[in-house]
């Protein structure tokens, strides 16, 4: 494995293999010394195109606790702002000698064209709304850790699927990795190409949950929004937001997953944030593990 640009590329042993890593990683984290020497003299680059204070910061933390040497490259105030191209930047960091370049970029299938232009590693951090292989990772992990398999797991992914790169990473790796995915959603937040993910659909929350051994709730996103997709907040959070009623009608050991950031009294409950079924905290603690252990396979840590 040379990039992470999609999960869709993973086959079941390499996943199992990240998570399984990362589970050894993890127990770094519960040192009083929380290095390794592993990717001493290395060089990660972050290239964000996007903001995103969780992803960078997680990145930045693995990349650290591995002994890489780390420059974050933030778009805003560089010579992107000036109109530099990708593909500039790209040979830019070509000529620095970056051995891995963590990518976040607005534009879907900006990773993969960044992969043809270095040597080093492209690990995808989110392109577009088409993918964020990590996130589906660490999520994979975080359900494993809590819930002891993957396979056979009922995951049903909740909201504003249209415009969600996790949702389409986690349908393809949860897949893989042997759970049935269910995406609930009203029909007009579902992508035209839905009918082609290897997954089912339901426009009806109250009907999958108790049937549900993980939910994950999405933002809805509106930034990404030029038009209305549905009537009203209240109207969503009616039929698609999770409280604590909700929540009571599931199996008593189901999780609540939620990539972040909450947007509490939307799709989420205080309540049910708050609860100790959510793992939210613990996904931000895992997706440190995780990454840190994409990082030592990709940039061949012995």
């Amino acid at each position: 494995m040379r990039h992470l640009l999609s999960t869709g590329d993973l086959s079941r042993d390499e996943a199992t293999l990240v998570l399984d890593t990362a589970a050894e990683l993890a127990q770094v984290g519960d040192r009083s010394v929380k290095k390794l020497p592993t990717l001493r003299g290395r060089t990660v680059v972050n290239l964000f195109y996007e903001d995103s204070t969780r992803t960078r910061t997680s990145f930045e933390l693995a990349a650290k606790r591995l002994s890489a040497d780390v420059i974050n490259f933030s778009a805003k105030g560089s010579s992107v702002s000036k109109g530099e191209s990708l593909k500039d930047t790209a040979l830019t960091l070509q000529a620095m000698g970056a051995d891995g370049v963590v990518i976040r970029h607005s534009a879907s299938g900006a990773a993969h064209r960044l992969a043809n232009w270095v040597d080093g590693s492209v690990l995808n951090a989110g392109d577009g709304t088409h993918e964020h292989p990590t996130q589906a990772l660490l999520d994979a992990f975080t359900m494993r850790s809590r819930l002891g398999r993957l396979e056979g797991l009922r995951v049903a992914v909740v909201g504003d699927i249209l415009h969600s790169r996790v949702a389409r990473s986690n349908v393809l790796l949860l897949t893989t990795l042997g759970a049935h995915v269910t995406l609930v959603a009203p029909p007009t937040l579902l992508p035209v190409s839905v009918h082609t993910w290897p997954c089912e659909v339901s426009y009806d929350l109250d009907a999958v949950l108790p049937k549900t051994d993980v939910v994950m709730m999405l933002r809805v996103q509106a930034e990404r929004m030029k038009e209305s997709f549905f009537p009203s907040t209240r109207e969503y959070s009616r039929n698609y937001g999770l409280d604590g009623e909700r929540l009571a009608r599931m199996p008593e050991d189901a999780i609540v997953m939620h990539p972040g950031p909450m947007v509490r009294g939307m799709e989420i409950s205080a309540e049910v944030a708050d609860s100790p079924r959510c793992t939210v905290t613990e996904q931000v603690a895992n997706g440190v593990s995780l990454r840190m252990a994409v990082l030592y396979l990709l940039l061949g840590g012995s």
